[in-house]
């Protein structure tokens, strides 16, 4: 018998009203692995990671994050407590990502009573809000045991749109140094101010060659997102700082874009993170085609926002699931009714769609 709506609903308020901030999705982790388990699912796990598999057939791989930001400031409403207002489904994690997590589970559970038509494998993971021991170490473990399937779909709120590429993120330190000195004998002085220095630095940088348009990711961005200097107001600083954050192509390596960064600034320019690159999935591969056959109004797109299909970058991925991306990680976070009916219908389509593209 297959996971009824009424069921699937059920499923979503538990996972809402299970507090899984980053670094505390333990408890929330247990009880979905017992939910899998009292349904005659294979499960394992691999710290906090749950992974279960089902079925026989070619095999696919859905996973998602159990894990959510702290609530935003400005809740109308309990966050931790499912509220429904017409047709929409209000609580914290409600679109990001327990939409994707409770539709994936009724797609699994649908393998699980039938048999096929694949073998699903079902990857739950903390830590993807902050990186960690989630994908990052449980996509190594599934590989290392030889289980590698032939498509894997990254649940996220993406409106049911198929994401084949997603941008990469490259993180930089631009620091300047100068003469700590009473900023009333400065100029006296010729006292040289790390903070000016890196105000011309941050409008120098405007004009960084970033690399050619991508055909679906458009260009690599630059923002700098925080900035320090100085220690009382009548001194001048020694030393400022500011945080750079490059949202990458494939157009330029990350050696590249720091060299060219560093030609245009007097600062230093130190690599702070470049481990999360920017991938693409060949829009022929079988993941893709069942993802367009199973939803034929979708567009393709690429991703401007991070998620663990990073850490998918040597297998044929798309990201994919209901909700909107827009209503992450803000106040009174909902999901439409409607959008995770959808969801289910959608991967359970996808899974038997999946199944006769890999075998033709």
């Amino acid at each position: 018998m297959n996971f009824s709506d009424a069921e699937l609903l059920d499923l979503h308020r538990l996972l809402v009203e299970t507090p899984s901030l980053s670094h505390e999705e333990a408890p929330l982790a247990d009880r979905v692995a017992g939910f899998l388990t009292e349904r005659g699912a294979r499960v394992e796990r691999f710290g906090v990671n749950v992974f279960a598999t089902a079925g026989n057939g070619p095999r696919v791989l859905l996973t998602s994050h159990l894990d959510t930001v702290p609530p935003a400031p400005g809740w109308t409403r309990p966050p931790h407590t499912l509220s429904r207002e017409g047709t929409r489904l209000y609580g914290l994690g409600s679109n990001d990502a327990k939409a994707s997590v409770a539709t994936m589970v009724a797609a699994f559970l649908d393998v699980l009573a039938h048999g096929g038509p694949v073998e699903c494998g079902l990857l739950l993971v903390p830590e993807e809000e902050t990186g960690g021991k989630g994908t990052e170490f449980a996509w190594p473990a599934l590989k290392e045991r030889g289980w590698i399937p032939a498509g894997i779909v990254v649940g996220e709120p993406t409106g049911l749109d198929i994401a084949v590429a997603q941008k990469g993120m490259l993180i930089l330190e631009l620091t300047t140094e100068g003469d700590a000195c009473h900023s009333a004998n400065a100029t006296a002085l010729g006292a040289r101010n790390a903070l000016r220095s890196l105000a011309h630095d941050l409008v120098a940088i405007e004009a960084v060659d970033l690399g050619n348009e991508h055909p679906l990711l458009g260009r690599t961005t630059l923002e700098p997102t925080m900035a320090s200097a100085g220690q009382r107001r009548n001194m001048v600083p020694g030393h400022a700082q500011a945080w750079l954050d490059l949202r990458t192509t494939p157009a330029c390596t990350p050696a590249e874009l720091v060299r060219r960064v560093q030609e245009r600034v007097q600062g230093n320019v130190r690599v702070h993170s470049e481990r999360l690159l920017p991938c693409e999935c060949d829009a022929d591969a079988a993941i893709v085609r069942a993802a367009q056959r199973a939803r034929p109004e979708a567009r393709l797109y690429g991703s401007r926002t991070m998620s663990d299909m990073v850490f998918f970058r040597d297998a044929a991925v798309i990201k994919c699931g209901p909700g909107e991306s827009a209503r992450s990680h803000t106040a009174d976070e909902f999901v439409e009714e409607s959008e995770l009916l959808e969801g289910a219908r959608f991967y359970r389509a996808l899974l038997q769609v999946f199944a006769a593209e890999v075998r033709t």
